[in-house]
């Protein structure tokens, strides 16, 4: 009984200090910190690879364009009817989704392989072809597809 009174002031301490641990888990993320809705990733500071969605229910941000189009795809939004931005790799800065052209085999966040310009370069194709690759699953995430468009 004597041990117990001794140490239970510290145990107290230490069950307070974890409590407040736990609860202070979200503060780590800063208010200006925005949040991927559907990986839960951080974006980069820099927005390469981002992409960006405005419809009637509000502004989403994405850290990468397949999470954009799998979102969309899951909210029954339509990317090309929706305010959709993606960030340009050329000239960094954001591009309405339509007027861009996508490369394939980009580093992205999620490991998709989509790459954005705002200038027209070679191997590119279009969103609709961008989303099209992404809903059948050939995308670099896919080991198989990445080891087709790797070989080329």
């Amino acid at each position: 009984m004597r041990f117990f009174s001794f140490f239970s002031p510290f145990i107290a301490l230490f069950l307070l200090l974890f409590i407040a641990g736990c609860n202070s888990s979200n503060s780590l993320i800063s208010e200006n910190k925005k949040v991927c809705p559907k990986c839960s990733m951080t974006l980069p500071e820099s927005n390469i690879h981002t992409a960006k969605i405005q419809d009637g229910s509000g502004k989403y941000h994405f850290d990468d364009l397949g999470c954009l189009i799998l979102w969309a795809k899951d909210k029954n939004i339509n990317i090309a009817e929706a305010k959709t931005e993606v960030f340009s790799n050329d000239t960094h800065r954001y591009i309405e989704v339509q007027k861009a052209h996508f490369s394939v085999n980009e580093k992205t966040p999620m490991g998709y392989g989509f790459g954005a310009y705002e200038n027209e370069k070679a191997n590119t194709i279009i969103i609709d072809e961008v989303a099209l690759k992404m809903l059948r699953g050939e995308h670099m995430a896919n080991p198989k597809i990445r080891k087709q468009i790797l070989a080329h």
